[in-house]
């Protein structure tokens, strides 16, 4: 379920202020090195937005993503429960020493584990509740009732604040507390608080079944409300001119509250604070699974923000401390380079995933053209496709056990608009009513239709590959990232 936000029109005023990168002291060059980097690597990035003293000095958005359009932010969410426990401990509302079973009376187990007992705030916020394995955002999606007794029957195995253990739970946990605390939703509490006045527009925040906000996943924002918000903590809680949230907060927040050097990223073992992480070269950052940023550089007066669709975040960092850091001079402004200038902007204008190169036609299409393709019992639980081969584009309908779901594609471009089709196992178990889709599609050759389908609300995007052979149809669709398997099982019709 989504808790809906505010949809306030956006106006220029709220807009962070655009400058050019050598006006800011950014090297032009170091930017678009930064960007060749993640194309040689093949990081699938969505979106970039680089602020420096303020300013945007660069953005891109590689088609069919663009700035305008939200983006699930997954495990970055955490980063803005923090912010709402910073504002209601301003608020008097709680403490970080509070102890968590304190607000779940009715809720908690007995007998009563002492190390429950003794779990605090702080040790939601520090990943550090004591249980040696987490609950993450796929399993709280498949539990059904109240999910805070579910988190608070699991068995204690540490002290709490002892060890550092990831855990989508935990933060699951501080948005129920800040309910409880403040009489309202998360998003409701952070709308006046955060949203409203950093001019950043929510469309809804995910909710369990108790009408809570998730907390550690199910916001969605755009590029550069992401960017407002790393620049809203390196001005450490003020925001024209006026504070918003302690600095105090702002400091204990990114600062290293526990170790976490047993992870594998090396910008992954620098300490935790409270739902941030520390980063090298003394910067923090909010981050979520796939490729989402918000880094704040705080040495440098920088933020970058990034949406994207990869599994290796640590190559991201790579590339930006190995290109984008020299890039930023102490200097302040640096002279002109109107040659690498328009480069960058060239560049930045043309960003754009690719698709594969196809053929836009087949004999076969006008033979199968509005056939029925029924398939019998599969995984998928697909009962039927068929297809509409037009002269300017391609429509694909599925019939499964939720309905029928249609995607129009452009024949060698992208066509965007809203489908019921939705991924579950191939999108980390996420299975929205409708989403944004943009579609293309081709031959491969005359007898294999190839279908790119990109979620552009998510990191997803999703390959559908039908064969035909005969009177047979094999059907293949795999996805370019998830938690688990990226293919799912061949499936096969037959024409009716």
């Amino acid at each position: 379920m989504r808790d809906a936000g505010n949809e306030r029109p956006i106006n220029a005023e709220q807009k962070l202020p655009r400058s050019t990168p050598e006006e800011q002291g950014v090297a032009a060059s170091g930017i678009a090195g930064f960007l060749s980097a993640v194309e040689a690597k093949r990081l699938e990035l969505h979106g970039l937005m680089i602020v420096r003293h303020g300013h945007v000095v660069a953005e891109g958005w590689w088609a069919p993503y663009n700035s305008e359009q939200p983006h699930m932010l997954f495990s970055l969410s955490k980063s803005f429960t923090s912010t709402a426990v910073g504002f209601a401990v301003a608020e008097g509302l709680l403490t970080v020493e509070d102890k968590v079973a304190s607000f779940f009376a009715g809720q908690l187990p007995e007998p009563l584990d002492e190390r429950l007992a003794a779990m605090r705030v702080k040790d939601l916020l520090t990943m550090s509740a004591g249980h040696a394995s987490p609950i993450m955002g796929g399993e709280w999606r498949r539990t059904e009732g109240d999910w805070a007794r579910y988190f608070l029957s699991r068995p204690m195995d540490h002290a709490p604040g002892s060890r550092f253990m990831y855990n989508s739970g935990a933060t699951y946990m501080l948005s129920a507390i800040v309910q409880k605390a403040a009489g309202q939703t998360l998003l409701d509490y952070l709308l006046p608080r955060l949203f409203q006045p950093l001019g950043i527009r929510v469309s809804g925040w995910d909710t369990c079944p108790s009408g809570i906000n998730t907390g550690g996943w199910g916001l969605s924002l755009t590029t550069e409300d992401l960017a407002k918000f790393g620049q809203f903590y390196l001005q450490k809680g003020v925001w024209r001119g006026k504070r918003l949230l302690p600095e105090a907060w702002i400091e204990q927040a990114t600062s290293c509250q526990i170790a976490n050097s047993a992870g594998e990223r090396i910008d992954s073992r620098q300490g935790y604070g409270y739902q941030f992480w520390r980063s090298r070269h003394n910067s923090y950052r909010a981050d979520g699974a796939f490729g989402q940023f918000c880094i704040v550089m705080p040495e440098q007066d920088a933020v970058i923000a990034i949406h994207g669709g990869l599994s290796d975040m640590q190559g991201v960092m790579d590339s930006l401390w190995e290109h984008l850091l020299p890039a930023m001079s102490e200097e302040g402004r640096l002279p002109g380079d109107r040659v690498a200038e328009a480069a960058l902007r060239d560049k930045l204008q043309r960003l754009a995933l690719s698709l594969p190169r196809l053929q836009t036609d087949s004999p076969l299409a006008a033979r199968i053209s509005g056939k029925r393709y029924a398939f019998g019992a599969n995984p998928q639980r697909i009962e039927s496709v068929t297809f509409e081969f037009g002269e300017h584009g391609y429509r694909f309908h599925l019939t499964d056990h939720r309905g029928t779901h249609r995607i129009d594609c452009g024949l060698g471009q992208w066509h965007t608009g809203v489908t019921t089709m939705t991924g579950g196992e191939l999108h980390h178990r996420y299975e929205p009513d409708t989403l944004r889709v943009a579609a293309s599609a081709g031959w491969r050759d005359d007898a294999a239709l190839v279908m790119t389908w990109c979620f552009v609300e998510t990191p997803f995007t999703d390959t559908v590959v039908c064969r035909f052979e005969g009177g047979r149809l094999r059907l293949e669709r795999s996805v370019n990232v998830n938690s688990g398997e990226t293919e799912l099982p061949v499936v096969w019709g037959e024409l009716v």
